[in-house]
């Protein structure tokens, strides 16, 4: 049987991702080793829907585990960033809870595992590319949201 990764591991292999999602890893790496936010630019692995806080937090609850893929979050702020596949924009046009934002917007991250000047991962990259499916992050914003299968047949 193999054995789990170790929460180290997980946090090593999404910060690996991360900085590969950087045109440049060096500058991400040299941010964190400074314990500021690396900026990283979506379109060239995903982009970002952007939500409140308040609005977010309920959906978070209605998306089934295997299905999670990278949110960060400032709450100071009341923003939420999730991380979504790059046809994701017009899938979730219509989610009005929901900002899409253009292909070379920055996010400005910490590493996972860790807040850095508020921020921090909800849920974290796992290294895997992983990413929240379009239809899943609009259903689980939806009146009623997504309801796990547990839930249905309560």
């Amino acid at each position: 049987m193999a054995h789990p990764m170790s929460t180290a591991q997980r946090y090593e292999a999404g910060d690996v991702w991360l900085a590969d999602c950087h045109t440049h890893p060096e500058l991400v790496w040299k941010a964190w080793h400074a314990g500021t936010l690396a900026e990283i630019e979506s379109g060239a692995h995903w982009l970002i829907a952007e939500s409140t806080v308040t609005q977010g937090l309920p959906a978070t609850v209605r998306i089934r585990d295997e299905q999670r893929g990278p949110v960060l979050m400032d709450p100071y702020a009341n923003a939420a960033w999730w991380l979504v596949p790059l046809d994701a924009a017009e899938e979730l046009a219509d989610v009005r809870q929901l900002h899409i934002r253009h292909a070379g917007w920055t996010l400005r991250c910490p590493p996972t595992g860790r807040e850095v000047e508020r921020r921090q991962w909800l849920w974290d990259p796992d290294g895997t590319g992983h990413l929240t499916h379009p239809a899943v992050l609009a259903a689980a914003f939806a009146p009623g949201g997504h309801r796990r299968p547990t839930e249905a047949s309560a």
